[in-house]
C-alpha cells in the first residue's frame, strides 16, 4: 500500500497551472469531465508518477483548516527561490536553516495553500524516515 497522490481543489486552473509549473511540476495528463470536476495530474521531473492532482470544478475554494501544507524537496533552496521569484512567487516569510544544513521555506499557491520547500542536508535520504525522529519523540 502507498499514497498515490494528493488532490487539491483550485479556483482558477490557469493561475494554478502557472504556479505549479513555475514550481517545477509537469502536466502528466488531464481528465476533462468527472463527477468532481476537471482533473490535471502533475509530477515533478524526478518523480516517476503523478503526485498532485489539480481539481477544478468552477466553485470557490475554501481552504479551511484540515490540511496544513504539503512539502516539496528542492536541490538548492537559493536556486529554487530565485527561479520562483522570476515568476513573481515570493516566500511567505523568512526561511529557516538548522545547524545540520536542513533548509525550509514556505510559499503559497494561487489559492493560498501553503507549500513547504525543503533542502535536505548533504547525505540525507530523499525522504523522511524514522531516523529523522528521536525515539523519545515518537
Amino acid at each position: 500500500m502507498r499514497t498515490l497522490h494528493v488532490g487539491v481543489r483550485v479556483a482558477d486552473l490557469g493561475r494554478s497551472l502557472a504556479f505549479y509549473t513555475a514550481l517545477g511540476y509537469e502536466v502528466v495528463g488531464r481528465v476533462p469531465e468527472t463527477p468532481i470536476g476537471r482533473l490535471t495530474m502533475l509530477k515533478l521531473p524526478g518523480d516517476e508518477f503523478a503526485t498532485v492532482e489539480l481539481v477544478h470544478d468552477g466553485h470557490p475554494v475554501d481552504l479551511g483548516t484540515g490540511v496544513s501544507h504539503f512539502v516539496v524537496q528542492v536541490e538548492s533552496m537559493a536556486d529554487a527561490l530565485e527561479a520562483l521569484a522570476g515568476h513573481g512567487i515570493e516566500p511567505a516569510g523568512p526561511g529557516q536553516e538548522r545547524e545540520d544544513g536542513l533548509k525550509t521555506a514556505f510559499i503559497a499557491d494561487a489559492d493560498g495553500r501553503r507549500i513547504e520547500l525543503v533542502q535536505w542536508p548533504t547525505g540525507h535520504p530523499e525522504g523522511m524516515t524514522a531516523a529523522d525522529f528521536s525515539v523519545e519523540g515518537n
